[in-house]
């Protein structure tokens, strides 16, 4: 699932003491005031995470942005980690043998 699409599933963002902010939308063409909010927020390039202290200060800044970021709460956001680094677990090697084996009716 990509922060964009977690955006999408609304979690109750007011009960989560920590909020993972990732930025999603590029910064050129946006408002002068949008840039001095992610200026503010620390998020300087695209797919860039932060984490914020869940207060009134924040949420209001992230409202003017809202369309630029993506917020988490800090489940889905070990949620989400947890299955990355499941998905980029070692895996056995895969074992190919090139060499013919030797067939039972052949004539010397």
């Amino acid at each position: 699932m990509s922060a964009y699409n977690a955006f999408k599933a609304c979690a109750p963002v007011a009960w989560s003491p920590n909020l993972y902010i990732t930025l999603v939308r590029g910064i050129p063409g946006t408002r002068r005031l949008h840039r001095r909010t992610l200026e503010a927020l620390l998020l300087g390039k695209c797919n860039r995470i932060v984490m914020r202290w869940n207060t009134p200060t924040v949420r209001g800044m992230l409202q003017q942005v809202k369309r630029l970021v993506v917020v988490e709460t800090e489940e889905m956001y070990k949620a989400r980690m947890e299955k990355i680094a499941n998905h980029k677990a070692l895996r056995p090697p895969l074992v190919i043998n090139h060499h013919a084996a030797p067939a039972a009716d052949s004539v010397q």
